[in-house]
């Protein structure tokens, strides 16, 4: 670990809990410094360039923690249920072991949200390639839908789903206090993407903009 690294957390923990708390764009750099309990003001460009790069470092903190155990469970996958779980379930058990209460799955969803992030978007995408490969399995199983642009603007509600949900779960354990139960939140959810994914096609005719993910 280097010098930097301690300080480095420091800033990036305390920008996950403010910008989930209130917000991406009511937090400054400062008030991120001042959580940190760094006596540099200008700690976040400091460490990180700006807040472009503070948010980089944010999205590809939890992006990096989920390639090695979506791989592996990926190997394992021979069916559409399979390669969902292999998406999600790691997004729970990352959950899990972080410190309670958490404040990442709120963060997640304020990015999410958030078209100023979305610039920034390739950039995690390029880090992750055991996400693309996923996510093409999926594809390749919904061949037998028979539209690539359903099938596209399907598997881009998987993130929404479960960033969505994870939020509301987080929000709701850290209000009462409650054990979120993650693995059972993953399981739910892994059930409800797949039937989503494989649900038939009632309407073939609108425009391909109609089908396209908004993310």
């Amino acid at each position: 670990m280097t010098q930097a690294e301690p300080a480095r957390t420091a800033l990036l923990d305390a920008a996950e809990r403010l910008f989930a708390l209130h917000g991406i764009a009511q937090v400054s750099d400062r008030r991120i410094a001042d959580a940190a309990g760094n006596t540099n003001h200008s700690a976040v460009r400091y460490y990180f360039g700006g807040r472009d790069g503070l948010l980089s470092a944010l999205l590809l903190r939890h992006t990096g923690a989920l390639e090695e155990p979506r791989a592996v469970m990926f190997e394992h996958s021979d069916s559409l249920l399979g390669d969902v779980r292999s998406l999600v379930l790691p997004v729970m058990r990352v959950l899990a072991r972080l410190p309670q209460p958490t404040w990442r799955a709120r963060f997640l969803g304020q990015a999410l949200h958030d078209p100023s992030i979305r610039a920034l978007f390739p950039q995690v995408g390029d880090a992750a390639p055991n996400t693309a490969r996923i996510l093409g399995s999926i594809a390749g199983r919904l061949e037998h839908l028979d539209d690539p642009y359903v099938i596209a603007a399907r598997s881009g509600l998987i993130t929404r789903i479960v960033v969505t949900t994870a939020a509301d779960v987080e929000a709701r354990a850290e209000h009462d206090g409650s054990d979120p139960r993650w693995e059972a939140v993953g399981g739910f959810l892994c059930d409800a993407i797949a039937g989503m994914l494989q649900a038939p096609i009632t309407n073939r005719k609108p425009s391909r903009k109609a089908h396209e993910p908004t993310s």
